[in-house]
């Protein structure tokens, strides 16, 4: 096997989505026997949890002209001397800083990664500076392609979860002092308002209202919207039924004592806790935008349905709770799903990351070469 120099960069300092798929990636590529480092801000956090798990990490502030002169000609430096093979840069602004040094240090292979579901504005950063793109689902290849990226440049890698380790068992309803007959509905997302959970209460409330065993239990946190929805659920008389748990370090476990999962979001590139919330066996339920529907059967392992449409979604819910039997036949076909296609397990996120590399390595090598 040929073992490749890489390293990736991000410029953000926060720990979400994307950072968890960039984390999972260098760990899976380590794993396959390559040798992965990192570049990233020294205040970010992803520089941090890479440290703590043995990754070589390069710091680099990217604000202002000043940082940006330096930054080039210091990684410039470092690619040369190091010789890596590909970098694959994860963001703007480290696309035009670090990927601009690697053009310019001729590293063999430049790739950027999109993780987002807005749509791109310039594509200097997409089809200019890396030779090619890996989108993290067919949505957002679609996407670039339909901007102007050529087809045979754009690949997809989903992002993996950690299925051979995937825990059983829950303390949910002991946690939450809930009957045996009481019926769960989870969603778990960070509280923005563009993951819908707006929507998510609208269509539950009437359900909570008719039906005395219905509990709705939201996970993540985000101020101001989660205080502006736990006082909307004071309000409204709610509170014995709707629980706010906060960030949770111990999501597979809280989707274990779970029924059913819904997330209301209104732009999703992917929605990686759909293959997570399958793989508790959990019937699904979410919205028709971005990558969702990539991430489920529909009518067979959950339910699509319009953005913003609160009537159809409280349709969705009540179809499941009417209907054990159906919950039962869409989780079993959920984990199935999930566990057969080998789409979203860590060992396919790296495999598939690799290939891509391999082979636009070898295309770039023939090209030069005839």
């Amino acid at each position: 096997m040929t073992r490749l120099r890489i390293a990736f960069s991000e410029a953000t300092t926060s720990f979400g989505g994307q950072e968890q798929y960039i984390f999972k990636v260098m760990c899976g590529l380590r794993e396959r026997g390559h040798d992965v480092q990192a570049i990233c801000q020294p205040h970010a956090k992803l520089a941090q949890r890479l440290q703590d798990d043995g990754f070589v990490v390069h710091t680099l502030l990217t604000d202002g002209f000043v940082n940006y002169a330096k930054g080039v000609r210091r990684f410039r430096r470092l690619f040369i001397e190091q010789g890596f093979d590909v970098v694959n840069t994860n963001s703007r602004r480290d696309t035009m800083l670090v990927g601009v040094a690697a053009r310019l240090a001729g590293v063999p292979l430049v790739v950027r990664s999109r993780h987002l579901a807005k749509r791109v504005g310039s594509l200097l950063s997409y089809t200019v500076v890396p030779h090619a793109v890996i989108a993290c689902s067919q949505y957002v290849r679609n996407h670039l392609i339909e901007r102007g990226a050529a087809p045979d440049k754009v690949k997809v890698v989903y992002p993996g979860i950690d299925l051979n380790n995937w825990p059983t068992g829950s303390t949910l309803r002991s946690e939450l002092k809930l009957a045996e007959n009481d019926v769960v509905i989870v969603s778990v997302a960070v509280m923005r308002e563009q993951k819908g959970h707006r929507v998510l209460l609208e269509a539950v409330e009437p359900l909570i209202r008719a039906r005395p065993n219905v509990h709705l239990v939201l996970v993540g946190s985000g101020s101001p919207l989660m205080e502006t929805l736990q006082d909307i659920v004071q309000e409204r008389g709610l509170a014995r039924r709707v629980h706010f748990l906060g960030t949770r370090q111990d999501v597979p476990q809280i989707l274990n004592g779970s029924d059913i999962f819904a997330l209301a979001t209104e732009t999703e590139a992917t929605g990686t806790v759909f293959a997570e919330a399958q793989a508790s066996g959990l019937p699904v339920i979410g919205t028709r935008v971005g990558g969702v529907p990539e991430m489920m059967l529909e009518n067979e392992t959950g339910i699509l349905f319009a953005l913003r449409d609160v009537a159809a979604l409280t349709s969705a819910l009540q179809k499941l709770l009417d209907n054990p039997a159906l919950r039962r036949q869409m989780g079993v076909a959920g984990r199935r799903f999930v566990y057969e296609a080998h789409r979203y397990d860590l060992s396919t996120m790296a495999s598939s990351t690799e290939h891509a590399y391999l082979n636009w390595l070898g295309q770039r090598k023939r090209r030069s070469s005839s």
